[in-house]
């Protein structure tokens, strides 16, 4: 059973994807277009609210339930899944962690984990999962442009912001909203099998992507601290030579301490991933932009070794290069 938790601010896009995926995984199951363990139960879902009640989207449209969460049959391998809200600032964060349905429904996330269930979760959603426990100790991602306000509320779960999904001790976390498609692939993957998540993902034309560094808006994460933003002017200004911690401390007048405690706390990344992105995003713009060859991108760039280079950018792109420079045409 997969069950999805929604409450209120729910954002309809994830649910109505998360709906979608399971609605075909099931269809073509029945209709034997893809492998399934035998002993696997039908695909079947419900959708769910703390007390049964319908509750409002973040648009404020009314949204229909078939009960209330409860974990009475709740058993090993079933999936409870929280789609992501609309609670896109970290005060609108605060507000839902703040709230009294908010409360219940992570003290019974926690409760079917302990009975074997998966938990699930996308966007904003990360955060109800984080609050209950299930990921202290874990890595977890979230909505890219909310990393800096996760890493600081839960410094004990490992933020890997690149990634659309990261599955952490049976729990699974998802980035921005509609990262609720590639959590739905990975989870039908686990609950049915691979290549039915494969079959659906052809059936829906949805891409299997693997990160969400592509759609990283560098200006929105370093808003807060100008240091940040000195330290970019520099690296941007010394694209071509390597660089030091303690240049980069120097850029931002302070220590190289206090720099790689303030990049972890306003970026949830360390320093020289910070700057591994700063060359990424100078890279992007070059190849979407000039006929330069891959090689000499890469030495612009501060790579001697184009190999090196690929390796770096597809990390952090969510694709390679030659990829990305055929967007041009």
């Amino acid at each position: 059973m997969i069950t999805h938790v929604v409450l209120d601010g729910v954002a309809e896009g994830p649910l109505g994807v998360g709906l979608d995926a399971v609605a075909a995984a099931a269809r073509l199951a029945e209709a034997g277009l893809a492998p399934v363990p035998r002993r696997a139960e039908p695909l079947r879902q419900r959708v769910v609210s703390l007390d049964g009640e319908s509750v409002r989207s973040g648009t404020g449209r009314p949204v229909s339930v078939d009960g209330a969460l409860s974990l009475r049959g709740v058993k090993a391998g079933d999936v409870l899944l929280v789609p992501g809200l609309s609670a896109v600032s970290e005060r609108a964060i605060e507000r839902l962690l703040s709230r009294d349905d908010t409360a219940r429904v992570l003290e019974l996330l926690a409760r079917a984990s302990a009975k074997g269930a998966v938990v699930a979760a996308s966007c904003s959603a990360t955060f109800v999962v984080a609050a209950s426990g299930l990921l202290e100790g874990g890595s977890a991602t979230t909505t890219w442009w909310l990393v800096p306000v996760f890493a600081r509320r839960f410094p004990q779960v490992t933020v890997r912001s690149d990634r659309m999904v990261v599955e952490s001790g049976g729990v699974f976390t998802a980035g921005s909203a509609f990262a609720h498609a590639d959590l739905m692939l990975a989870l039908l993957a686990r609950v049915a099998s691979p290549s039915l998540a494969h079959l659906v993902a052809r059936y829906l034309v949805l891409d299997e992507r693997v990160s969400q560094s592509r759609y990283m808006v560098m200006e929105h994460l370093r808003v807060a601290d100008p240091a940040l933003s000195a330290v970019e002017r520099f690296v941007a200004a010394n694209l071509g030579r390597q660089l030091s911690l303690e240049e980069l401390a120097r850029a931002a007048a302070t220590s190289t301490r206090t720099l790689a405690r303030r990049v972890q706390a306003g970026l949830g990344m360390t320093p020289l991933e910070f700057v591994q992105r700063v060359r990424v995003a100078h890279a992007s713009h070059l190849l979407e932009t000039t006929h330069e060859s891959v090689e000499a991108i890469s030495a612009r760039v501060g790579y001697a070794d184009a190999a090196a280079f690929r390796r770096v950018y597809r990390r952090y792109a969510g694709e390679t290069p030659r990829g990305r420079a055929a967007r041009k045409r």
